[in-house]
């Protein structure tokens, strides 16, 4: 594989501009043919086999204008809402597109505020982009221009997602102050943002085509663009440094390129593929909405990867010795020694102190894990949004004017022939402050009730539970509370699943690349700490009142249910990838030098300054996305941003190498039979010596 790797480097390396204008007609190409057959991202929130799915396929079948999506608008003001605008409003909401009913307004207490709700033909993902929300904007403009706020929920509205560059913008500029620092030149910095900016563009346009063939959630393009920008920038990263190491040891710059390919290459490789096999396991989640979320980054991933291993060696061959500092490439300066950085300093240091070391890091990331005991997951809704959304607006609203159980009613379906019985059942059950007379359909039935309580509140979901198991069999309940609990529950089960699925393979290719299985069982047992530490720091950022105001929320709630999968999932692949990167050159040094205990250390002075950059570079990628006003991507950015810093700190720089330096040799313990049956992975070749730089051309001497 390095022979290939250097080969296919070496050929970029020498024919640049050929590399260039395959990937920009590539680019072109693919991006024509997103826009002609590409389509658009929706939900799919179908969840076979729970029970709230047979309600909603019974209200399919019986009362389809009920089944299909729904919106509200709220209106508010300092006096009461004059009918004669409700009439009107009313009339020009029954107008819209897709509408199939509008009930009439119901009018709050004091009249101030009026609630419409409307039904649609369609399901949410029928709607493009904005059009829904924009069409209820147009038709509520006379009620606005009256004075009045007006406000839109419901599940439409909800859904809405337009992504405004803001946290890629922020992602990038912070990547290239980090680079500009790490490597001292301008030509060496943003060569690896091209690169990842390049692999991305042909990654997303990749994803608007599956968008055309098969379900693409709304929030996936955006976490695979996450994604796919922290590692396409890490992979460039790792690819130019090697490449700078080697034309310090007096390699050309062809030869530089084509080193750096096969050796950091197989690593990118090798990495990348750990992503990617951790995706795979989202598909065991058995919801549509994951599955996108995996074909989305894979997409993504899959395609910086092979822009880094092809494109980085071109423009490598192209920028020349540009990319060293300029005082260095002028003799003012000497290329800076091993032996005195920091990071080699630093790896002695704990590679004597390995029983302390790894004592320390173990107490800090189980109290970093420990709020993970009581985390409490629920799909996001309208109450955890900014406040400046309207759809936080009119769930505030809706709460204030008609109770917080407004927000989340309770949908019973049934034969006809139930009603009655259920409606007494109702009158006597507690936590119910409201039941609609039964709505029919031939022989079908449905009753709407509504809570006491909110969406987010444990009571409502154990009302949920309750009517379940009370009420006579062919009732079936439905409804967004019903359904957002059905999913938490099923993520629940699941999330075993995947982790069970993401680790046994993660092992196994751990295993066959370094052909060490106390290695893969080591890095496996870190990734879980590590993710655990994000966990717990997410549940006391984000279901505290003084965390989630550090990330612009009015308050604590459960974290979002979506998070934990997709986080360990993504974050299991991205913590290999350091690991790669630093057994990879570990294992290099000690089958040369056969010093388990200095490989450790020479190994993690060689990579520890790059890891540290790819993982700052990372860090503040994610932190961009920690500002997006979508709770789910919020979430999502603030728990992969944490998790990188601790994994690249305390687990790679602290854990890593104290518990391999107090396992030695046992590191590369390998039995004959599995010897016999693994096949054997090069990662680097040697670095030829020359005259001039013979002693710094020898890695790790």
């Amino acid at each position: 594989m390095s022979r290939l790797l250097g080969r296919l480097g070496g050929a970029a390396a020498a024919h640049p501009w050929r590399t260039l204008a395959a990937w920009l007609v590539a680019l072109v190409a693919v991006t024509g043919l997103s826009l002609a057959a590409g389509g658009t991202p929706h939900d799919n929130y179908d969840v076979p086999g729970v029970p709230s799915q047979a309600g909603k396929d019974f209200l399919e079948e019986h009362f389809p204008d009920m089944a299909g999506a729904g919106s509200r608008v709220v209106v508010h003001g300092t006096e009461k809402v004059p009918q004669d605008l409700l009439a009107t409003l009313t009339g020009r909401l029954t107008a819209m597109p897709h509408v199939s009913r509008v009930a009439p307004p119901h009018i709050s207490a004091d009249g101030d505020t009026a609630l419409i709700e409307i039904g649609y033909r369609v399901p949410v993902t029928d709607f493009q982009g904005s059009e829904g929300v924009d069409a209820l904007t147009e038709a509520a403009a006379p009620a606005k221009d009256a004075g009045y706020t007006v406000a839109f929920g419901g599940e439409m509205p909800e859904n809405v997602s337009v992504p405004s560059g803001v946290a890629e913008a922020a992602g990038i500029v912070a990547a290239l102050i980090i680079l500009l620092v790490g490597l001292g030149s301008l030509v060496a910095a943003g060569l690896p943002l091209l690169v990842a900016m390049m692999g991305l563009g042909v990654g997303t346009a990749i994803v608007t085509l599956l968008a055309g063939l098969i379900e693409i959630s709304t929030i996936a393009p955006t976490i695979a663009t996450m994604v796919g920008l922290g590692v396409g920038i890490d992979y460039a990263l790792f690819l130019v440094s090697r490449h700078v190491e080697a034309l310090r040891a007096g390699l050309s710059p062809k030869e530089a390129a084509a080193h750096a390919t096969a050796t950091a290459g197989t690593s990118v490789l090798m990495a990348g593929l750990t992503v990617l096999v951790s995706l795979f396991g989202l598909n065991l989640s058995t919801l549509p909405v994951y599955a996108s979320f995996a074909y989305a980054t894979f997409a993504t991933v899959g395609a910086v990867m092979i822009a880094s291993i092809t494109l980085v060696p071109a423009m490598l061959g192209l920028a020349g010795r540009r990319v060293l500092p300029r005082r260095e490439r002028l003799g003012l300066v000497q290329p800076p020694s091993r032996k005195t950085t920091r990071t080699a300093r630093w790896a002695e240091w704990v590679g004597n102190r390995p029983k302390r070391s790894a004592l320390v890091a173990i107490v800090v990331l189980l109290a970093l894990a420990a709020p993970m005991l009581g985390m409490r997951t629920w799909p996001q809704d309208a109450g955890t949004q900014p406040e400046s959304k309207t759809t936080r607006v009119a769930y505030d609203l809706v709460a204030e004017e008609f109770g917080p159980g407004a927000n989340g009613p309770i949908v019973l379906a049934m034969n006809a022939s139930l009603t009655n019985t259920v409606g007494s059942q109702l009158r006597d059950a507690e936590g119910i402050k409201a039941v609609a007379p039964p709505i029919t359909q031939g022989e079908a039935a449905v009753i709407t009730v509504e809570p006491t309580t909110g969406p987010q509140d444990e009571r409502t979901t154990d009302l949920v539970r309750h009517l379940r198991a009370t009420l006579p069999d062919g009732v079936m309940v439905t409804g967004v509370v019903a359904v957002f609990g059905d999913i938490s529950d099923r993520l629940a089960e699941r999330l075993w699943v995947v982790v069970a699925f993401v680790v046994v393979l993660s092992l196994l290719l751990l295993t066959v690349m370094f052909r060490a299985p106390v290695v893969a069982l080591k890095a496996a047992v870190m990734n879980l700490l590590s993710v655990a530490a994000a966990y717990g720091v997410i549940t006391v950022v984000f279901q505290t009142d003084a965390g989630a105001a550090l990330v612009g929320l009015p308050h604590g709630a459960s974290v979002s249910s979506w998070v934990p999968i997709l986080m360990f999932a993504v974050l299991f692949g991205l913590s290999m990838d350091y690991e790669v990167f630093l057994l990879s050159r570990v294992r290099e040094d000690y089958l040369a030098t056969g010093d388990a205990k200095g490989s450790v250390i020479r190994g993690l002075s060689s990579t520890g300054r790059v890891i540290s950059s790819a993982a700052a570079i990372m860090v503040a990628v994610f932190v961009g996305f920690a500002l997006d006003p979508d709770v789910t991507v919020k979430t999502t950015g603030v728990g992969m941003a944490v998790a990188v810093l601790i994994d690249a700190t305390l687990v790679r720089l602290v854990l890593v190498p104290a518990t391999m330096a107090l396992l030695g040799r046992a590191n590369w313990w390998l039995p004959g039979w599995l010897d016999r049956l693994l096949p054997e992975v090069k990662h680097h070749d040697a670095l030829p010596a020359t005259s001039v730089h013979k002693e710094s051309a020898l890695i790790h001497k």
